[in-house]
């Protein structure tokens, strides 16, 4: 480092961010010529569906559709959200007011982290978390203030009163990422209320709204009496529908918050490319039946790693909800730690999983395992890591 170039005192603040740092060692390690079976990011292997790219692929010969797009989100797309809202959940959104496109719903998070938390401000991130959670608020310059990840309001609201600083946000996130976590409507029904008492905002990552699995049909939160007076909730179309590359998100929910997240988005960005948002419209009108296909095969790929690696003796409970299996470190092997343990599954097996730790010190114990990989790809991978723990 030359010592000319100094960057800011929040870049110093943050840590290398574990999913590049993954996908570099896989990357060279399959330069190097090795087989690297890959559960490391959340990255879908399926592609989307062939009319939602030739859907694409016929807007963009429209010569207007190559300038600036609207930055909230065209009018039919947003249109087609709040439809698909009614439809899935029994909610009505005003598609003007309480529904903002997002270049995908890690972007929207964190501007409206921006439009909401500064310093003096106190939010609230369940832990194992996933880093945008935590480290959007802390680069808005917030405190941030953690609570265990739980499916009971009771504990979930014990937790809260417990805090040292009142929370101005709570994060939530169901089905949860990293651990599957899933809640039932009943869960939310005693949250809100509360939050709306204590005059708490709500951030409800739903990215996982239909990843689920055992015939658990994930609740939004804005079914609840009230939630759309304190709360807003994120969903995606990267896994639902296979379009993570497309990078096109939605934030749904409270008007005067969805108005601050426009108003801050606007000093940002200009929107998505416009045939991305035509070919969403596509996806959220006709594509229901896709997502149900990309939900079972994560849910038998699920079963083939969870129920092949019991057969090695590691045991591993089946969550309901997220595309991924959060493992317990096996009991011969949990001194080593989560992190030192997936360095030796990437040496040993040639399989790549993200260490709990990457996930805050309560992931510590744990590792991710992303359901990425074929079926074929993951019993390989099971035989692979059968033959280590054998050792």
């Amino acid at each position: 480092m030359s010592g000319l170039i100094i960057p800011s005192q929040r870049m110093q603040d943050l840590p290398e961010y574990l999913f590049g740092k993954l996908n570099a060692e896989k990357q060279k390690r399959r330069a190097e010529g090795k087989d690297i079976i890959d559960f490391g990011m959340g990255n879908p292997d399926m592609p989307a569906s062939r009319e939602i790219v030739e859907k694409v692929h016929e807007v963009i010969d429209d010569d207007k559709a190559h300038r600036y797009s609207r930055a909230t989100g065209i009018p039919h797309l947003l249109l087609a959200v709040a439809d698909h809202y009614k439809e899935q959940y029994g909610v009505h959104l005003d598609p003007e007011k309480q529904v903002i496109a997002t270049i995908g719903s890690k972007e929207g998070l964190s501007h409206l982290t921006l439009a909401l938390l500064g310093p003096g401000d106190s939010c609230a991130v369940p832990a194992p978390y996933f880093p945008v959670h935590m480290w959007s608020a802390i680069i808005a310059g917030a405190e941030v203030q953690n609570f265990p990840v739980t499916n009971n309001p009771d504990v979930l609201i014990a937790s809260l009163e417990s805090l040292p600083v009142k929370p101005k946000v709570v994060f939530l996130n169901y089905p949860h990422n990293p651990t599957g976590t899933t809640v039932e409507r009943s869960f939310f029904e005693k949250v809100v209320p509360y939050c709306k008492e204590k005059q708490i905002i709500i951030i409800q990552d739903f990215a996982y709204k239909d990843i689920t699995y055992d015939g658990y049909k994930a609740p939004s939160m804005l079914e609840v009496e009230g939630a759309e007076d304190i709360a807003v909730e994120f969903f995606t179309m990267s896994k639902s529908y296979n379009m993570a590359g497309w990078r096109c998100g939605f934030c749904v929910g409270n008007a005067e918050i969805i108005a601050h997240l426009a108003r801050i988005k606007s000093f940002f960005d200009y929107g998505m490319f416009t045939p991305i948002q035509v070919a969403a419209i596509t996806a959220l009108r006709k594509g229901q039946g896709q997502v149900a296909e990309i939900a079972q095969k994560y849910e038998n790929r699920r079963n083939t790693l969870v129920e092949g690696l019991a057969r090695y003796g590691w045991h591993i409970p089946k969550e309901r909800g997220a595309m991924f299996v959060w493992a317990p470190l096996p009991e011969a092997h949990q001194e080593m730690g989560s992190l030192a343990f997936a360095e030796w599954l990437l040496n040993e097996a040639d399989v790549l999983v993200s260490p709990g730790i990457g996930f805050g010190p309560s992931g510590e114990g744990y590792v991710r395992m992303s359901l990425v990989e074929n079926t074929q790809r993951i019993r390989q991978a099971v035989r692979n890591i059968g033959k280590v723990l054998g050792k």
